[in-house]
């Protein structure tokens, strides 16, 4: 559901980003789908890794995806069962003015315990807040995270 992020799209001054997270039993696996502002994006991939770097169209930086991929592994944190998952990047795709990056964590079998924290572009913008909304279990819910509350744990049994 992309309307928090559109709904400020024309004037964007908040700092926001809309992550999905989903437990596909017959798959074994959690899906994960985060919504980034591209320009937002940019600015802290270029601030951390490479000032050249740009995302989006024919003059995209070629490292995007490698730098994506490790950006996102390092401040979205999953335990599932009180065990750090490893997150694969599967790759990323735009829309308007939002980046699509799709990440997955393999070889999932039950989750009676699920940790997520996330701390996307608190490095850069103080008024940041990131929604994470899961569905674990044919059970939906939905955090805010902020720098100063960034992680939260669903119990299941």
């Amino acid at each position: 559901m992309l309307i928090p992020l559109l709904a400020f799209a024309g004037i964007h001054k908040y700092y926001i980003s809309v992550t999905q997270i989903n437990f596909i039993q017959d798959k074994q696996a959690v899906q994960i789908t985060s919504r980034i502002f591209i320009d937002d994006f940019e600015r802290l991939l270029r601030e951390r890794y490479d000032d050249s770097l740009v995302l989006g169209g024919d003059n995209e930086s070629k490292n995007v995806d490698l730098y994506m991929g490790r950006y996102l592994k390092e401040k979205l944190k999953i335990k599932i069962n009180s065990k750090a998952s490893q997150l694969v990047f599967l790759g990323k795709e735009y829309d308007a003015d939002i980046v699509r990056c799709y990440l997955e964590i393999d070889n999932v079998k039950t989750i009676e315990t699920f940790e997520v924290s996330n701390s996307l572009l608190f490095d850069v913008f103080e008024d940041q807040q990131n929604i994470v909304k899961t569905k674990i279990n044919d059970k939906q819910k939905s955090f805010i995270f902020y720098p100063q509350k960034a992680s939260a744990v669903l119990k299941f049994n």
